[in-house]
């Protein structure tokens, strides 16, 4: 059993390892609630620094709504298993194989979510093999590489990594501020004892080859158009990863759903859940009709 001392589960919720043909992942695996007719499986991927409790506040309204809810550790992340010094084992390509093999071990096919980093995942995984999935949404992921002053940020942790161990790095981090501010922990339901937890508990190389990733992410939504999935594209009414123009611009390129969630910011899921579970199973809902 996965503990999960971030938040309270909904009722019938599992904290668990998912068994893949890719090796076993940490998962918080919730089901429909109880007399709402299973309307589908989502498959839900964290961001950078961040891990499958991001998701928590939006399990239980999606529950509500029929749908069964997945959130998952990807490799190195938190509480799943990676090499901690292996670069080459978080290759994008590599991340793209864990999807698709989680989405098999969930009985595909399934709606694919992906925030931030976890959208760029998410993508190259339905570059690789659109089959496993009934849609993609994007949570304030966007077109390419990230913004000029997160790549600075994300360029001070991989310098910081060079030369400190993990624990030294969080030190550092809340020395000089708040750590989602500079570039430690993206901000989670988890106070900062949790927070400390999660990042100890991630490997230093995933975090450098996906931070390698952020900032070299080429414009891949041409291809991505081509792909015959309906595809949704959230966010937060205001982004310093993405600027939200970007993003309007790649929903409209890509002929996707746009939904913009009023008072939100990067991580709709934890500053708004209402409106963004609610946004999310509209489309699921539609894409079902």
């Amino acid at each position: 059993m996965i503990s999960d001392s971030a938040s309270a589960l909904p009722s019938g919720a599992h904290a668990r390892r998912l068994r893949t043909t890719r090796g076993e992942f940490a998962v918080v695996d919730v089901p429909p609630a109880a007399g709402v007719t299973a309307r589908g499986t989502v498959l839900l991927l964290p961001g950078y620094t961040g891990s499958k409790e991001d998701f928590a506040p939006v399990h239980a309204p999606l529950a509500a709504r029929g749908y069964r809810t997945v959130a998952v550790d990807g490799r190195g992340q938190y509480q799943s298993d990676g090499p901690a010094d292996d670069e080459s084992a978080y290759a994008q390509e590599e991340l793209a194989w864990d999807v698709l093999a989680q989405a098999d071990a969930l009985g595909s096919p399934v709606h694919l979510v992906g925030h931030s980093l976890g959208g760029q995942i998410a993508r190259a995984a339905v570059l690789v093999d659109h089959s496993p999935f009934r849609s993609l949404t994007l949570v304030s992921s966007g077109p390419a590489r990230i913004s000029v002053s997160q790549e600075q940020r994300v360029r001070l942790l991989r310098d910081a990594l060079a030369v400190m161990s993990m624990a030294e790095c969080w030190e550092a981090i809340l020395a000089m501020g708040p750590p989602e501010e500079v570039g430690g922990p993206a901000r989670g339901p988890g106070g900062q004892e949790w927070l400390r937890s999660r990042w100890l508990g991630t490997s230093p190389a995933q975090l450098l080859a996906t931070g390698r990733q952020l900032c070299a992410e080429p414009d891949r939504v041409a291809e991505l158009a081509a792909v015959p999935l309906p595809f949704h594209v959230l966010s937060g009414e205001r982004d310093d990863t993405w600027p939200v123009p970007d993003l309007d611009e790649m929903a409209r390129r890509l002929g996707a759903h746009r939904t913009v969630v009023d008072g939100a910011e990067h991580s709709p899921a934890v500053d708004r859940p209402a409106p963004t579970a609610d946004a999310l199973a509209r489309f699921w809902d539609a894409a079902h009709s």
